[in-house]
This record gives C-alpha cells, structure tokens and sequence, in this order.
C-alpha cells in the first residue's frame, strides 16, 4: 500500500475516534462532566494510537510524501467530512447552506495546501 494512502487512512480513523471524544458526550444527558471528560479521554487515547504513526509515516523526514503543514491541512479536510457525517447520522443534525459553504471555501484550502511537491 502506497504511503500516502496508509497516511490518509490512520487520520481517517484518528478523526473518527476524535470526533466521538469531542461530540458524542452531547447526547448523553445522563452523564456527569466528569464522566463525559474521562469518556472522552478514553476514547481520545485510541485518536492517538492513530494519529501519531500517521504523522510519523507520512512526513518526509521518516520517507513519506508529506510535509508537517500538508499533513494538518489533510487532517483538518478529514475532520470536517467526519464531523459532518458524524454531525448527520449521529446528532441528527441537518447542515445548513453556511455549514456546507463554509466546509468548501475550506476544502478550497486543502486543495492549494497540496499543490506542488514537498519540501525534502
């Protein structure tokens, strides 16, 4: 498996783990702050354990194809796709015309962030 696929699948599933952390504690009424906080950073544990060997593997310093700006700009278009599904079929929460707007003008972003070769 290419590199970068490998890269871009660990932040998938770092974002989806992240995503959970910071949002699901919202539907459960029934727990303390306390508990949503120690959930959360339970849950944000796994986040990690994905998160960093996808940053290792996938920085040119360690042979992968992206620099240190072009793996935040990836994650930050990964997150907002997971959060947006996440924010769908989780919370039940429809996205407004802004909400959709806002996450293309930021695609927008990632898509000028990965143009053109990485920096050795």
């Amino acid at each position: 498996m290419p590199t970068w696929i490998f890269t871009v699948l660990l932040l998938i599933g770092s974002n989806v783990f992240m995503t959970f952390a910071w949002y699901y504690h919202v539907k459960k009424h029934s727990w303390t702050l306390l508990a949503a906080i120690l959930i959360s950073w339970a849950i944000a544990l796994a986040e990690y354990c994905l998160q960093v060997p996808a940053n290792r593997i996938g920085h040119v310093s360690n042979g992968g194809p992206f620099t240190a700006p072009q793996l935040k700009i990836i994650q930050e278009g990964i997150t907002l796709s997971v959060f947006a599904l996440f924010s769908v079929f989780v919370l039940q929460e429809k996205l407004r015309w802004t909400d959709i707007a806002s996450f293309a003008l930021i695609f927008a972003g990632v898509v000028v962030g990965m143009a053109g070769k990485a920096a050795a």
